[in-house]
């Protein structure tokens, strides 16, 4: 059985966070976006899934007045179907909840119907669209929120 912990993201965690963006996403944040988010924004909170100390699932929230918005939710490839991808959403809405949260809310690709099951899953209700929201193809996004 491996060891599995949930901790907050590190400085020394920023490249193989920016490794799995590059690995999960067609438009990843840069290793100085998330450094930037990581340490300058007051509203961020980051948390990280490792197993036997390798990450292997991150995700991320911006914290704004009663309300936390998701701004990533990845799995390191090698370590999907293990549930990972649900437990760190999970922690990151704990996390949420025990600031004070009353809701928590995301856009996530049209097409990405994966990370929509996990997000259903977890609660999360389906809002609307933002037309044409990702750059690289136009893509709709669909808006989610959960009550926490």
């Amino acid at each position: 059985m491996p060891d599995v912990q949930i901790r907050a993201l590190t400085e020394a965690d920023v490249p193989a966070v920016h490794e799995i963006e590059r690995l999960c996403f067609p438009m990843p944040w840069s290793e100085a976006s998330i450094l930037h988010d990581l340490t300058e924004n007051p509203a961020a909170r980051w948390l990280t899934l490792l197993e036997d100390g390798r990450l292997a699932a991150y995700a991320g929230m911006w914290l704004i007045i009663d309300e936390a918005h998701v701004t990533n939710v990845a799995v390191h490839p090698d370590f999907r179907r293990r549930g990972y991808g649900e437990r760190i959403l999970r922690a990151l809405m704990d996390l949420a909840r025990d600031t004070c949260m009353g809701l928590i809310t995301l856009e996530v690709r049209r097409s990405n119907e994966a990370a929509q099951a996990l997000y259903h899953k977890a609660g999360f209700l389906d809002v609307g669209y933002r037309k044409r929201y990702y750059e690289d193809n136009k893509e709709d996004a669909l808006i989610m929120y959960c009550q926490l």
